[in-house]
């Protein structure tokens, strides 16, 4: 995805490379607003984008809201503008969620890597809709079917609210239908053993 960026965001291109390296992972809104945040270790990277990967009891945060997961993951940061969650025996059944958002941005943190923190940091603006796909039987896939795009009122709302350009709303929607077809067809990496040689990589860590 293409979509633009505000102007005051300037991060270098530098990106780890060494598995195991702890990497934050720092999304916002439109508006320079937190949003989710969590801190992962590189895994490695492929032509589908740079992965990363959380053991289970990893914090999630954002403003007014807190977990802890019970499963593990591994996160797919693409050259494009979307960030793919796929899970290990989530307890609700979903087995991939895809954040739309814009292209990721990777800056190294200065005196990053000393044990205090993450050595590099990873962003990217949260343009609201989401794809799915999640476990045959289970109580979303009877909602909302195996494969479906999410927060479509989020979508509507916030463009309105953060005016976004009408070319970046016309992105983010065709994104986000692109998507749903490649995650509904079983295309690499929503196959399934993609993920899996990248969950052997974190299990190994």
């Amino acid at each position: 995805m293409s979509a633009q960026q505000p102007a005051d965001q300037a991060f270098s291109s530098s990106r780890p490379t060494e598995p195991g390296t702890l990497v934050g992972c720092r999304m916002r809104k439109w508006d320079g607003t937190p949003h989710w945040r969590f801190d992962a270790v590189h895994l490695g990277q492929d032509e589908h984008g740079v992965w990363l990967g959380y053991p289970a009891g990893t914090r999630f945060s954002r403003p007014g809201r807190e977990y802890r997961t019970r499963y593990p993951g591994v996160v797919l940061f693409g050259e494009v503008g979307w960030v793919a969650d796929i899970y290990r025996d989530h307890p609700r059944g979903v087995r991939l969620y895809i954040d739309l958002t814009t292209v990721p941005e990777w800056r190294a943190v200065p005196d990053g890597g000393d044990g205090r923190g993450p050595a590099f940091e990873v962003s990217g603006i949260d343009m609201d809709l989401d794809v799915l796909a999640v476990q045959p039987g289970s109580e979303r896939a009877r909602a909302h079917g195996e494969f479906y795009i999410d927060d479509e009122d989020e979508f509507a709302e916030h463009s309105v609210r953060y005016n976004y350009p009408p070319s970046v709303v016309a992105q983010v929607r065709a994104d986000a239908d692109a998507l749903l077809a490649a995650v509904r067809a079983g295309e690499a990496p929503y196959d399934g053993p993609t993920a899996d040689r990248w969950f052997a990589v974190l299990d190994g860590l």
